[in-house]
């Protein structure tokens, strides 16, 4: 009978690895907000990284957290790196591209809680007077990152934070209009 219950289980942890490994590997989060002001003024708080600090959701996970910037104060080639508690992690994100009032691309590179490499990137679109920023994030999950995703959904984790960093960037950048 121990031996039926543990083909069993065996069989069960099997099946379950393949639909894990069976998962797509490449991911894409965005979400998108209107902003009530030019995209000049969106486009500055977000192609600096130190005043992130007023409206990244990330900023939170740790007050204690120790960050460095290195490089100029904003546009490509500028790098921030953060280490904290277990919540924030530890990683580094450099601006790879900076193009005033369209695109900010950035590589993020990730040590803990998981090592790996993403892509964010900022676009944003101007419509009369307003603009809407999209806040994208693109990578590969490695084979624990898609076992973990048979529990919880990248799309729904990451899109409340964005949401919610997006919601503060307006918040921020609609009371300097």
């Amino acid at each position: 009978m121990l031996v039926n219950i543990l083909i069993g289980l065996a069989v069960i942890i099997m099946v379950f690895l393949i639909v894990a490994a069976l998962k797509p590997a490449a991911f894409r989060v965005a979400r998108t907000a209107v902003i009530d002001a030019p995209a000049e003024d969106v486009f500055a708080h977000v192609n600096d990284f130190r005043k992130w600090a007023t409206w990244s959701p990330f900023e939170k996970f740790d007050p204690a957290m120790r960050k460095t910037y290195e490089g100029a104060p904003a546009g490509a080639g500028t790098a921030y790196s953060w280490a904290g508690n277990r919540s924030a992690g530890e990683g580094r994100a450099t601006i790879t591209e900076s193009r005033p009032s369209e695109l900010i691309r950035i590589q993020l590179d990730f040590v803990r809680p998981f090592a790996g490499t993403s892509i964010a990137e900022f676009d944003f679109k101007p419509e009369n007077g307003r603009t809407a920023v999209t806040w994208s994030l693109a990578g590969e999950n490695n084979f624990v990152c898609r076992v973990i995703g048979l529990f919880v959904s990248t799309d729904k984790m990451c899109g409340k934070m964005f949401d919610s960093g997006l919601a503060d960037l307006k918040k921020i950048v609609e009371s300097k209009s």
